[in-house]
C-alpha cells in the first residue's frame, strides 16, 4: 500500500502572462508505515505537491495513485482512494467552524456516513490521540482554546476519519516550544499506533531530522534529493546550501566540535544523539 507520484507536472495560470510551473516531473513513492519529511524553501513547490496527494489538485501530466488508484478519476474507487489521505493544512485552526469541539471533529466521520454511535467512538478516539479529555473539552467552543489546543482539535478532526496516510503542512508553525513538542508527541503516538504513512512538510531541519526516517528535498518545483535522513543531512550539506537550505544545528555543532579536537563517534543527527556522543567522548556517564 502506497502513495505513488508518477512524473507529475503542474502549472498555475497556464498560457497566461502569469504562468508559473510549480511542479516539474516529480516522482516518488511513500509506503504506508513510512514517516517522510518534505523540505524546501518558500516557493519550492511543497504545498502544491501536498495538494496533489489527496486529490485537491490534479496534475497536468503524470499521475498520483493511492493504493494503485489514480486520484484524478471520477468513479467510486477514486473517491474512496482520496478518502484514505488526511490533510492537515498550515494553521489548521483556521479551518475550525463548529460551535463545539465535538461537532467539529465529528464533521468528517459523519461525511463518511458513519452511524452516530460510530461517530462518537471516532471522536473519542481522536481526542484521546491528541491528548484532549473528552469530558472536559467535547462541549467547549474550539475558539476558547489556546493556539496549541486549537491545532490539536484540527488534527483530531482529520485523525477521526482514520486515514491510511496523513499529510501535515507545517504543523508547528507559530507555536511556542511546549505546544510544538506536544503536537509532535501526539503525532508520533498516532503514527506508531496506526502505522499510517506520514508526510511532514516543514521548514525546520531539526524537525525533519528528529522525526522522519527519509527526506525529500524540493526546489524550483523539482525533487532534487530523496534518501534516508541521516544520509541527506550528513553527506548532502553543500547541496542543501545550494538549494537555500541547511543541515540541522546538531550536525553543524558536531562538526565544529570535531574540528576543535573532540573525538565524536558516528554522525549525531539530533540534539539527543549529540548529547550522548559528547558524553561518550568525554568519558561521562551516557544518559
Amino acid at each position: 500500500m502506497s502513495i505513488e507520484v508518477d512524473h507529475i507536472s503542474y502549472t498555475y495560470m497556464a498560457h497566461t502572462a502569469l504562468e508559473n510551473k510549480a511542479l516539474d516531473d516529480v516522482s516518488f513513492t511513500v509506503d504506508k508505515g513510512e514517516f517522510v519529511a518534505l523540505i524546501g524553501h518558500t516557493g519550492s513547490g511543497k504545498s502544491t505537491l501536498a495538494e496533489h496527494l489527496n486529490g485537491l489538485l490534479h496534475p497536468d501530466t503524470g499521475e498520483v495513485r493511492v493504493d494503485g488508484v489514480d486520484l484524478a478519476g471520477k468513479d467510486a474507487a477514486a473517491k474512496a482512494a482520496r478518502g484514505k489521505v488526511g490533510m492537515v493544512f498550515q494553521y489548521p485552526e483556521h479551518q475550525l467552524f463548529a460551535e463545539t469541539i465535538y461537532e467539529d471533529i465529528a464533521f468528517g466521520p459523519r461525511n463518511q456516513k458513519k452511524s452516530e454511535d460510530e461517530v462518537e467512538a471516532s471522536v473519542r478516539r481522536a481526542m484521546a490521540f491528541v491528548g484532549l479529555d473528552f469530558g472536559t473539552f467535547s462541549q467547549r467552543s474550539p475558539f476558547q482554546l489556546s493556539g496549541g489546543q486549537m491545532r490539536r482539535v484540527a488534527i483530531a478532526g482529520v485523525v477521526a476519519m482514520e486515514p491510511d496516510y496523513l499529510i501535515m503542512d507545517e504543523p508547528s508553525a507559530g507555536l511556542d516550544p511546549v505546544s510544538r513538542d506536544n503536537i509532535f508527541s501526539q503525532l508520533m503516538k498516532i503514527f506508531e499506533k496506526r502505522q499510517m504513512g506520514v508526510i511532514l512538510i516543514t521548514h525546520s531541519m531539526e524537525e525533519a531530522a528528529q522525526y522522519a526516517s527519509r527526506v525529500l528535498v524540493m526546489s524550483g518545483g523539482k525533487l532534487h534529493l530523496d534518501g534516508p535522513s541521516r544520509d541527506i543531512f550528513t553527506t548532502e550539506g553543500k547541496t542543501l546550501q545550494r538549494l537555500s537550505m541547511d543541515v540541522p544545528e546538531s550536525v553543524k555543532l558536531a562538526q565544529e566540535l570535531r574540528e576543535n579536537g573532540l573525538p565524536l563517534e558516528g554522525t549525531p543527527l539530533t540534539k539527543k544523539e549529540l548529547i550522548r556522543a559528547i558524553q561518550k567522548a568525554k568519558g561521562w556517564k551516557v544518559c
